[in-house]
């Protein structure tokens, strides 16, 4: 993935893997739904007349969501892929259902509208994962846009995955809008899934990304606060034995009783992540030992400590 170009886009990024940056939710829709009706003409036009297949497409549903939510409400029997752009891995996450593939492939092979089609209900093979490929490449065309507000995607897009690959893919959470898309004939109907995530998309409509610049330390924390702060982390505490020389350690043998330090107990280490975070005096309570704080670890001074430890 490209590094972005500037601190705050590189903020941004760290912000969105950590919890997902996301906007207001009627925001959010309505870019998304702005998106998705402009590209509905489009993509109508797109299959009808370039590809010869002749279905309806309609827009049913924009709502926010989550990234791996994508295959959430396609079934067993799905085709996905995820494009790219040069400030993210994962711009876009497209998934068609098996009837969507079916309606397509009977479309583009001349099969009579007006007939139910048969339904998929087994691996895909590889016309149908190529038709898949293409109706992406289609809609992902459509949403692209151009100019200022183009989400500069790289087209076109990979070949589509399916069976196990795609259900075992492993889909980097954030929030994301969800824009639904149906693919129909008089007598059946699938759907296209698309996912943007929402720092992507409110980036290119002047929305979250454009303030982000603005922000001050307190909205991060906020932004912070209900996700990270919840976040579990295993505390360790730690008491330093005795200093000896390579030749003592080296001498060591099983059994053998090592003694601590006068200090040792008042010099206890709590740590977290391989990060020492304070100085404590190791104690018991009951039938439980413990450590209490005494004052946050200070690295300076401890590096000081260590040059003179007279």
């Amino acid at each position: 993935m490209t590094s972005p170009g500037s601190p705050s886009e590189t903020r941004s990024l760290i912000i969105e893997r950590l919890v997902g940056d996301s906007g207001e939710a009627a925001q959010v829709i309505g870019a998304g739904r702005g998106m998705a009706e402009r590209a509905v003409p489009l993509l109508q036009k797109s299959l009808a007349g370039e590809l010869g297949a002749q279905v309806a497409v309609d827009l049913r549903a924009v709502e926010v969501s989550r990234v791996p939510d994508a295959r959430a409400y396609a079934g067993d029997t799905f085709a996905m892929t995820i494009v790219t752009s040069p400030t993210s891995s994962d711009a876009m996450t497209l998934v068609i259902d098996a009837p969507a593939i079916a309606v397509m492939v009977c479309a583009l092979f001349g099969g009579d509208p007006d007939q139910p089609v048969s339904p998929i209900e087994r691996e895909l093979s590889q016309i149908e994962t190529d038709v898949a490929t293409t109706v992406f490449q289609e809609v992902a065309q459509a949403l692209n846009g151009s100019g200022k507000r183009s989400l500069d995607l790289r087209l076109p897009v990979q070949r589509a995955m399916s069976g196990l690959e795609a259900k075992r893919r492993v889909l980097r959470d954030g929030a994301a809008v969800r824009m639904v898309f149906g693919i129909s004939t008089p007598t059946d109907s699938g759907t296209v899934t698309v996912m943007i995530p929402q720092r992507i998309l409110l980036g290119t409509r002047g929305g979250a990304a454009g303030a982000n610049d603005d922000q001050t330390g307190s909205d991060w924390r906020a932004r912070f606060s209900e996700e990270v702060m919840r976040s579990t982390v295993t505390l360790e505490a730690t008491m330093p034995l005795a200093r000896l020389t390579l030749g003592d350690l080296a001498g060591f043998e099983v059994g053998q009783i090592i003694e601590f330090e006068e200090t040792a107990q008042s010099q206890a280490r709590l740590s977290a992540r391989d990060k020492t975070l304070f100085v404590c005096e190791f104690g018991k309570l009951g039938q439980n030992y413990t450590v209490r704080v005494r004052h946050p670890y200070d690295a300076g001074q401890d590096f000081i400590d260590g040059l003179m430890p007279g």
